[in-house]
């Protein structure tokens, strides 16, 4: 897409009380050692931006059937959490003498279980109040010696709080729980969605990794949140270590890349012999076609030359003057205001060019499609979408406009529109290789989700005919190692990294993902952050690189010392979204 950084779209459901596993015991499983490496967890392809495509994959996988993909990726679905623990009325052999003619006693626990059952009954109708108050019961009655019975009373408790989002109370009796019971999963993965609600980024991250490892890094829920937390940890990590830094133009390389997204898009064409300045023209008189003053092709002039920090400037001037070419330096000047990240600066202009209803078509359409992905950036798919939709409308035959659609809808999860646009790319732009292996990804996204082992297959094949057909076009490249990651052929995946590399050496996102790529596949930090500083060294303007960099040092910083494969794998599967 034509935004200058990918879409976050982590989502965690907010889970009710209860386990997937059956009801009634609140021990969590033991570890028995972290395994080697199954935290391919969920890898998806990373969000690249490298060749102006948002290399596409929205990690999260929340249409897996139960049983996943099997080993190719270790994940399996959980259940959510969505009924209290215990049963809703008294067990057999639970203390109770039955029977015909038993005694009706009941010791103190005896009672505390009742109480329990009757707040399952009250939570299970929506009354929380009130199980809160059979909970409280149960709590007071309980024998302080019984401590995993009593960790279970506080953790329901915790989830009928949950319900009534008081976010505090919910943290507090998870912590009672989890100091009754220390590997009590549901209790710490309770209180790691009340800290991620109360703001809590890193009590919530350290929360969330000891559910990782008590479930083997097995609940794709718990993953998500880690994920999320993580990712949102790293760009704080990075946004304070560069804080001081001003917002600069991208490296040339970025530049070109981004531009190279587009084929309908005026201003990004070579000048015209006629535009150009009379030192650059021959002696056959063609001089004489320019006398004004143009601030706009100035500008263009200094895109050619890759002058592009006097590109704003330049523009600036023939709005001003309300130039010949003031529609052209709007869209210019708001696309240079995208690229440095300041998408405020950039609305107005867009806006402008947008209603300018006698403006050239494409220069409209184009607007649409950056305003349409500075809306998706900021998480505002409906903007997003309408914008999108209007430049289809005005400008059918624009593939552009299906293009960065196509992407549009990869990140909202509609696979099969995403395909069809990428066809109407295809049909409009036969030789546009962008499209062609998008539309590649898009169809193993689908197959993928689906968990239709042919159809993968068949993705896979029509990367291979992608990158044959079109051997220069590294984001062909880019995203088959996506995939190849995804289904754990790490070395082949390598590969198609330094093809990248060979094609785009100045490319300094695919060395960030080649050096996760290590991480994940060989757990190898140094090589792994040597790859990311080697992106700097080549682009120091590269955020992907920082934030990168950032989400690896929280990581160790919060688990380090906890297992040391974990801020590797961890890190790199989650940097991999930024």
């Amino acid at each position: 897409m034509a935004a200058s950084k990918p879409v976050e779209a982590a989502v965690v459901a907010a889970a009710a009380p209860g386990s997937g596993s059956g009801v009634g015991s609140g021990a969590a499983p033991g570890t028995g050692g972290l395994p080697r490496w199954q935290l391919a967890l969920a890898v998806g392809a990373p969000l690249l931006l490298g060749a102006g495509a948002v290399y596409l994959w929205s990690r999260q996988r929340r249409r897996r059937e139960a049983g996943g993909r099997g080993d190719a990726s270790g994940l399996k679905r959980h259940s959510e959490r969505k009924t209290p623990e215990g049963r809703a009325s008294p067990a057999p052999g639970s203390g109770h003498p039955e029977g015909p003619g038993a005694p009706l006693e009941m010791n103190s626990l005896d009672r505390a279980q009742a109480a329990k059952n009757k707040g399952n009954k009250y939570f299970k109708a929506g009354k929380y109040e009130q199980a809160i108050q059979c909970y409280t019961e149960a709590i007071g009655l309980c024998p302080t010696e019984k401590n995993v019975d009593l960790s279970t009373f506080y953790q329901n408790r915790a989830a009928a709080f949950e319900q009534l989002q008081k976010w505090k109370e919910v943290a507090q009796d998870c912590t009672k729980a989890v100091e009754l019971n220390p590997k009590y999963v549901k209790a710490l993965f309770r209180r790691a969605k009340a800290h991620e609600k109360l703001d809590n980024k890193k009590e919530c991250l350290e929360d969330v990794t000891a559910v990782c490892i008590l479930e083997g890094f097995q609940n794709q829920q718990s993953m998500l949140l880690a994920d999320k937390v993580l990712k949102l940890l790293g760009k704080e990590k990075a946004k304070e270590k560069y804080k001081n830094r001003e917002p600069l133009m991208p490296s040339p390389q970025f530049i070109k890349s981004y531009f190279s997204s587009f084929t309908d898009d005026i201003i990004s064409q070579p000048m015209l012999k006629g535009e150009k300045s009379d030192e650059d023209k021959d002696k056959e008189g063609e001089a004489l076609e320019v006398k004004e003053n143009s601030g706009y092709l100035k500008a263009k002039q200094y895109m050619e030359e890759e002058n592009y920090d006097k590109i704003i400037s330049e523009c600036s001037k023939e709005i001003d003057a309300q130039g010949k070419y003031m529609a052209e330096a709007l869209l210019l000047r708001a696309t240079f205001y995208l690229l440095i990240g300041n998408a405020t600066a950039a609305k107005p202009d867009l806006d402008k060019v947008i209603s300018l209803k006698d403006a050239n078509v494409k220069l409209r359409a184009n607007a649409l499609i950056k305003r349409g992905s500075m809306y998706m950036q900021q998480q505002q798919p409906l903007l997003s979408t309408q914008d999108f939709n209007m430049a289809a409308d005005i400008d059918p035959q624009n593939a552009d406009v299906y293009h960065h659609r196509g992407q549009l809808k990869i990140l909202l999860d509609q696979v099969e529109e995403a395909v069809a646009d990428f066809d109407e790319c295809i049909r409009l732009r036969p030789e546009s290789a962008l499209a062609q292996a998008q539309k590649c990804f898009a169809l193993y996204r689908q197959a993928y989700t689906g968990n239709n082992s042919s159809q993968i297959q068949a993705a896979m094949k029509g990367f291979e005919e992608v990158i044959k057909k079109f051997p220069r076009c590294a984001e062909g490249y880019a995203l088959y190692a996506q995939a190849l990651t995804d289904q754990q052929q790490f070395g082949k995946a390598d590969e198609m990294y330094d093809k990248c590399i060979d094609l785009e050496p100045d490319n300094a996102t695919t060395y960030v993902h080649k050096g996760l790529l290590q991480l994940q596949w060989k757990q190898d930090l140094d090589r792994g952050l040597e790859l990311i500083s080697k992106a700097i060294e080549i682009d120091n303007k590269c955020d992907f690189a920082y934030e990168t960099m950032g989400t690896i040092e929280v990581q160790s910083v919060c688990v380090g010392g906890k297992n040391t494969h974990l801020p590797c794998a961890w890190a790199a599967q989650c940097s991999q979204e930024m």
